[in-house]
């Protein structure tokens, strides 16, 4: 696979990445498109790897899906805005603290964002924990597990 095309496969992901945030946007099934196009393209063990364990996250990650409360992330009054803070905050953390830090880079880009809007620290933070429960976590765990397989596929394209 020439690099133009390995660069069209990480555009695909990053606007899959970024359809998490958007409603009515499948963006775990793009980031699984992009994944099955290189696989397609690239027949190597690896990159068969990396689809079989792409299709497992995604399989578990709508499973604890629902047993989650629905996403009803903007009726707790967070705006795009905070839902833009929050990507950036997990995109930030998982670089920084490899997958873990994408736990506390949601959390804490929801927070600024809040913070920025209303002003106070008490208020923010009574709405990042009522953002959290409204679908917080379920948009969460979508986001997180496309930027594990994002990751796993640049890891599998950068060393494999």
């Amino acid at each position: 696979m020439g690099v133009w095309e390995l660069l069209l496969v990480g555009v695909v992901l990053l606007l899959g990445i970024g359809g998490v945030l958007v409603p009515g946007v499948p963006g775990p099934w793009l980031v699984w498109a992009a994944v099955l196009w290189w696989a397609l393209q690239d027949p190597e063990p690896v990159a068969w790897g990396v689809l079989v364990g792409a299709t497992v996250l995604l399989l578990v990650a709508q499973g604890v899906r629902w047993l989650l409360p629905p996403r009803r992330f903007r009726e707790s009054g967070a705006t795009r805005r905070t839902a833009m803070y929050a990507g950036a905050g997990a995109l930030v953390g998982f670089c920084v603290v490899p997958v873990i830090g994408a736990l506390p880079g949601f959390i804490g880009g929801i927070y600024l964002g809040e913070r920025l809007r209303l002003g106070g620290h008490g208020e923010a933070a009574t709405a990042t924990r009522t953002a959290m429960r409204a679908g917080g976590w379920s948009v969460l765990t979508e986001l997180f597990t496309c930027l594990l397989i994002a990751g796993a596929w640049l890891g599998a394209v950068m060393w494999g």
